[in-house]
């Protein structure tokens, strides 16, 4: 079998190493710098995250958030509390009290939640449980494809999808889906894993994708069947 793509998800940031730090905090990883801003590296069953400086302003929802887990309700208020300490803040998206999990934005208000304690879907995920999305039943069995990954929920519109190595979880929640309006400010990258970046660009636009550009590093841009942007970057030198 071969190997799949890397990912990461690329956050556009104000200020990217404040936004890293946060991150760094609330998930127990290390900084480390890239040609292209602040990383922190996942692994094989962690994405990793990387922020980047970009002077867009934040405009409406995101289409994409993390969920965190948490191992009991002493552990969900602790994260709660280091993401206060680090600079985030509570936010009210109309979530009912019963519904458990509590909603919080980072300091660049990008939106969040940590999940309650027990919940079965995240169960074994890791601390970083799940990418949770707007999107259509076709991008998930997109992603699917482009990543090598097996759908593990596929019901109702929704879907999920998970590294064969277990770990975080993709998610889409299905119709209706917001408008697009702008590019989004979180978006995927993918390290194709052998390096052959024009090869991997042909084989996502056969599974759906559309070609969007070449920016001025070599990256390329593209968009899923629901026009999220991802990019592929250049190969190393």
């Amino acid at each position: 079998m071969m190997p799949s793509p890397l990912l990461t998800v690329t956050f556009d940031a104000h200020d990217a190493v404040r936004l890293a730090r946060f991150w760094a905090g609330m998930l127990g990883r290390e900084v480390t710098g890239d040609a292209r801003g602040a990383l922190l590296p996942g692994d094989d069953t962690q994405p990793s995250l990387r922020f980047v400086p970009s002077p867009t302003e934040k405009a409406g929802a995101n289409r994409l958030h993390l969920h965190l887990t948490s191992t009991d309700p002493a552990d969900q208020q602790r994260l709660v509390t280091t993401a206060l300490g680090l600079g985030g803040g509570h936010l009210d998206v109309g979530q009912r009290p019963e519904e458990g999990h509590i909603v919080l934005a980072d300091p660049e208000g990008n939106e969040f939640c940590v999940i309650e304690p027990g919940n079965r879907f995240l169960a074994g995920c890791g601390l970083l449980g799940e990418l949770a999305c707007d999107g259509t039943r076709e991008v998930g069995l997109f992603w699917s494809r482009a990543l090598d990954w097996p759908l593990v929920w596929d019901q109702d519109q929704e879907t999920a999808i998970q590294s064969p190595h277990g770990g975080t979880k993709v998610a889409w929640g299905g119709p209706p889906v917001a408008p697009k309006t702008a590019r989004n400010r979180q978006r995927f990258d993918l390290a194709p894993p052998a390096g052959d970046q024009q090869a991997e660009v042909d084989r996502l636009v056969a599974l759906g994708a559309t070609r969007l550009e070449t920016g001025a590093d070599g990256a390329v841009v593209l968009a899923d069947p629901d026009g999220n942007e991802f990019t592929l970057p250049a190969p190393p030198r």
